[in-house]
């Protein structure tokens, strides 16, 4: 049997220092982010996103980014959802990347608001159908009796909006993560990584400094 201690890969495609890097953080993921997507990486917008309530109680899941612009970084969920609780509570959270493919991690501290009615339906409209049902027949985070009860929902939905547009759940929507610091983690040989972390000084004005690894 492997020994979980023995499982390591020395990481060794690319450096990543302050003469190759740009002065704001939005640009420098933008400038990241076309090159993973030019990699053909798998799942490239899968994202962890760590929250915290009122207790201080962590908890992590991995959503999809659906779009960035110098406000910050967006994802959808249902409102009435585990995280979406835990955000009314405490807007503080974190996202991070991995992209393993380019060795690499991204680290976005910031805090998390709901976006507009507008924003919301553009992108619902912009589902496919099976999105759209299936964001009326799951009732998210809550105790399900079964499998059953998602199929019926969905048969029940399917129906209701039979050759008519479907409308966006008024409890589904969007957050836009406004980031305060994002922390660019390049994989080096023998654990001496990259680390080059950026933080929100004015509006648009960013520090940089190199972290140990």
């Amino acid at each position: 049997m492997t020994n979980i201690a023995d499982i390591r890969k020395d990481y060794k495609q690319q450096i990543l220092l302050e003469a190759d890097i740009l002065p704001n953080a939005i640009d420098q993921f933008e400038k990241w982010w076309h090159q993973a997507i030019n990699s053909n990486i798998d799942e490239v917008n899968a994202m962890t996103l760590v929250t915290a309530n009122l207790q201080a109680k962590p908890t992590a899941r991995i959503v999809l980014l659906k779009g960035f612009d110098k406000n910050g970084f967006t994802f959808f969920s249902n409102y009435e959802s585990n995280k979406a609780l835990a955000i009314e509570q405490n807007p503080q959270v974190c996202l991070v990347f991995f992209w393993k493919e380019l060795e690499r991690q991204i680290r976005i501290e910031g805090t998390a608001s709901k976006l507009g009615k507008d924003a919301n339906d553009v992108y619902f409209n912009s589902r496919p159908i099976g999105s759209k049902i299936g964001a009326w027949s799951s009732p998210q985070s809550k105790v399900i009796d079964g499998r059953n009860m998602l199929e019926n929902n969905v048969v029940k939905f399917t129906q209701q909006f039979d050759g008519a547009n479907i409308p966006r759940p008024t409890n589904w929507g969007g957050y836009c993560v406004a980031p305060t610091l994002i922390e660019f983690w390049q994989g080096r040989p023998s654990r001496l990584h990259d680390r080059l972390q950026y933080t929100l000084v004015n509006n648009n004005e960013w520090q940089i400094d190199r972290l140990a690894p």
